[in-house]
């Protein structure tokens, strides 16, 4: 019986897909093998040490201690694209906000008093003041092209835009699926310097705070509108206002409400809404599930922050090994002597590495007796071992 802990309520939808003859689920558990999550701090929780694997139902892992956990030999899973149509949605909805000046209009409309003929006198004689522009024709620039950035690429184009998109890490997966007339940046320069519309769809990492700074802001032409729906640290709020309060920027629109941005006038800021949808929240929890599911019954990895990908299809009868160890020398030599040791013969093998982290799934024919699995957690660098029968 595996134990799941769940820290955040989880769709129903993603917990079905854990078999309740061989799961056990709980928001209290003392000794879980897995915890799953969606926005719940885990820095300064004390981990169990029956751990075995982290599930965020989302994309974003800041708030997973994700460096102790790598220590531990424990991978993280994330849930990329399981919310790229609700996070693009509000992207597109945001330019329309930013366009047609429509929460000011929404606010001035709400303002009016007298009877009908009143208002609508007062809102004929206002509505000059919100004039807009319209989407076809303008250039919209995605800086981060993942799964949400070429859904929102995707759909600019649709709308008759032009898009210009920057990423130097794009994968052939993405790049498949991203419409051919979508121009190629080759830096964030560019991407400022020729978008009316500029949307960042990046991870928040060391390399990618404070992204949009002062300098690239200054690179853009004037009535440029900032849409952020990624996290708030990639943009430098205070040269936000700045630009917003010379010129530079038209507007602003983000999911994370500040201090800095409260009450600006050209600030739309939204309440986090980025995956509040019912079937994003499914989605997330569906491949959460899954993908923890099939880590702890086969040590199979897909979509880990910190681990490498391995997926091995188990084709025989015998116990599977599966090992976590720092990406040092040697150690795939040692783990095989130490099962050769023991008369074990391997029927299949598979190794990877990910930066200072590598993993090795071991099929044997037959089982692994406990004094095989003490002698390979010994060696100095293995970080974790599991044997799963």
């Amino acid at each position: 019986m595996y134990k799941v802990l769940t820290l955040n309520n989880i769709s129903a939808k993603g917990l079905d897909r854990l078999p309740r003859e061989t799961y056990e689920i709980s928001s209290e558990m003392v000794h879980p093998d897995g915890i799953m999550l969606r926005s719940h701090k885990m820095h300064g929780m004390e981990l169990p040490e029956t751990l075995k694997a982290v599930a965020r139902a989302g994309a974003g892992v800041n708030n997973v201690p994700v460096d102790e956990l790598s220590r531990r030999g424990i991978p993280v899973f994330n849930t990329p694209g399981a919310n790229a149509n609700a996070v693009k949605e509000l992207v597109i909805a945001g330019m329309f906000l930013a366009a047609r000046n429509i929460c000011e209009a929404w606010s001035f409309a709400n303002g009016l008093a007298g009877d009908d003929a009143e208002m609508n006198r007062e809102a004929e004689a206002g509505k000059k003041r919100y004039v807009g522009f319209e989407l076809p024709g303008r250039t919209l620039g995605v800086i981060g092209l993942g799964a949400i950035g070429v859904l929102v690429a995707n759909a600019a184009h649709a709308l008759g835009m032009k898009v210009i998109g920057y990423d130097p890490q794009i994968t052939v997966h993405s790049a498949w699926k991203l419409e051919a007339n979508v121009k190629q940046a080759h830096s964030v320069e560019e991407v400022m310097s020729e978008s009316d519309f500029v949307t960042l769809h990046v991870p928040q990492v060391e390399a990618t705070r404070g992204l949009i700074n002062a300098e690239r802001l200054r690179q853009v032409h004037e009535g440029a509108v900032l849409l952020n729906f990624a996290r708030a640290g990639i943009v430098d709020e205070a040269a936000v206002v700045e630009a917003l309060n010379n010129g530079s920027l038209r507007r602003y629109v983000c999911d994370f409400p500040s201090n800095s941005l409260k009450g600006h006038d050209r600030v739309v800021t939204l309440p986090h809404l980025g995956a509040s949808t019912h079937e994003a929240q499914d989605n997330c929890a569906v491949m959460a599930a899954d993908q923890l599911r099939d880590y702890l019954e086969t040590g199979n990895i897909v979509n880990s922050v910190n681990f490498p990908g391995m997926v091995l299809p188990r084709n025989g009868a015998g116990d599977r090994l599966t090992v976590a160890n720092s990406n040092v020398p040697n150690m795939l030599g040692q783990v095989s002597t130490a099962l050769a040791d023991a008369d074990l013969n391997i029927d299949d093998m598979y190794n990877k590495s990910r930066g200072e982290l590598a993993y090795t799934v071991v099929d044997i024919n037959g089982r692994i007796p406990r004094e095989v699995v003490d002698r390979i957690r010994a060696i100095e660098g293995v970080l974790s071992v599991r044997v799963i029968e």
